[in-house]
C-alpha cells in the first residue's frame, strides 16, 4: 500500500527540522531514524528531504524574503523547516498545488508549533503565493 501524501510530507518535516540541529548526511538522519517507530522512512520521503537540503540556502532566502519582520536568525527553526518543505513543495513538485503547499505548512505549524506560529506561517507563505502567482500568471 502507498503512503499518504500526508504521512510522506510530516516525516520529511520531522527530518528536515532534525536537520536544523546535526550536520549528518541524508543517510545519517535516515539510520537514525530508523528506530523511531512513528517516522515514515521511504524513497518519497528520502527525495524530499535531499531535495529541501540541497535547496536550503534558495529556501531559506525565500523564508527571509517574505518576513518582513524578522531575519532568518530570528525565526524559529520549527517554523523555518515548514517554510522550508512548503516552498519547496510549490517550487519543485508538480504533483503538489501550492495552495496544498500551503495549507498542508499550517496543518504542521498548529500540530508541532504555537499558536502565533500559525499566523507568521501563514502570513509568510500567503505573501509568497500571491508573489507565484503575479509571476507566473
Amino acid at each position: 500500500m502507498a503512503a499518504k501524501r500526508r504521512d510522506v510530507r510530516e516525516s520529511a518535516f520531522i527530518l528536515s527540522f532534525e536537520m536544523l540541529f546535526r550536520d549528518d548526511t541524508v543517510d545519517e538522519l535516515f539510520e537514525a531514524a530508523e528506530m523511531i517507530d512513528d517516522i515514515l522512512l521511504n524513497d518519497e520521503v528520502r527525495a524530499l528531504v535531499e531535495g529541501i537540503k540541497e535547496r536550503a540556502e534558495e529556501l531559506d532566502a525565500v523564508a527571509a524574503k517574505y518576513s518582513r519582520n524578522r531575519s532568518l536568525a530570528r525565526i524559529p527553526r520549527i517554523n523555518l523547516a515548514v517554510l522550508r518543505l512548503a516552498v519547496y513543495e510549490a517550487l519543485y513538485d508538480d504533483k503538489v498545488p501550492v495552495n496544498v503547499a500551503i495549507s498542508e505548512a499550517v496543518k504542521l505549524t498548529e500540530k508541532y508549533a504555537q499558536e502565533p506560529d500559525v499566523a507568521f506561517v501563514n502570513g509568510v507563505l500567503g505573501a509568497f503565493s500571491r508573489d507565484l502567482k503575479k509571476d507566473n500568471g
